[in-house]
């Protein structure tokens, strides 16, 4: 009876994708987790790029300082650009962003490889000015029904551009 159950195969394809399955299952899982978050990564890095070219493209009276955050409604324009794409209206780009993860800088750069300053910034108090824009947000995970809740990811993005006025 024994040797019969040991020769006996009938079942054999259905024990091995039984013990097959739940690894081809975390591959699978994983691998659409993965693309989602760099998909994420991706629409954030794209949309902070957009609010800083928008936000160097504001008026030099709003960059009257060399630090902190510009002055008018740059700052929650550009908030709208990075989350929206848009100025008004619009949906939500990434995932979870809130306006608070994301913060809009200035800063100045009085010479840079060795030369100064020129052109639309000669006479400017503290040279060309930069703004920097950047966002963290919380990740949301595509799978977190099986159990994965991403908690402690983050999605960072930041770019940075020349103030060239309006």
């Amino acid at each position: 009876m024994l040797r019969a159950l040991i020769q006996d195969r009938s079942a054999a394809a259905a024990a091995e994708m039984a013990l097959v399955l739940p690894l081809l299952l975390l591959i699978l899982f994983s691998s659409v987790e993965l693309g989602n978050y760099f998909m994420n990564e991706h629409r954030l890095t794209e949309a902070v790029r957009n609010g800083a070219r928008f936000a160097a493209r504001q008026s030099f009276s709003n960059y009257a300082t060399c630090s902190g955050a510009p002055s008018g409604t740059v700052v929650p324009d550009t908030r709208n650009i990075v989350m929206r794409g848009y100025l008004t209206g619009g949906t939500i780009i990434t995932p979870n962003v809130q306006a608070t993860d994301i913060t809009v800088s200035t800063s100045c750069m009085a010479s840079a490889g060795g030369q100064t300053m020129t052109g639309i910034y000669a006479g400017r108090t503290g040279g060309a000015q930069i703004v920097t824009v950047a966002a963290s947000v919380n990740y949301r995970p595509v799978v977190s029904a099986f159990g994965f809740t991403g908690a402690g990811l983050k999605l960072n993005a930041r770019s940075e551009a020349a103030v060239a006025g309006s």
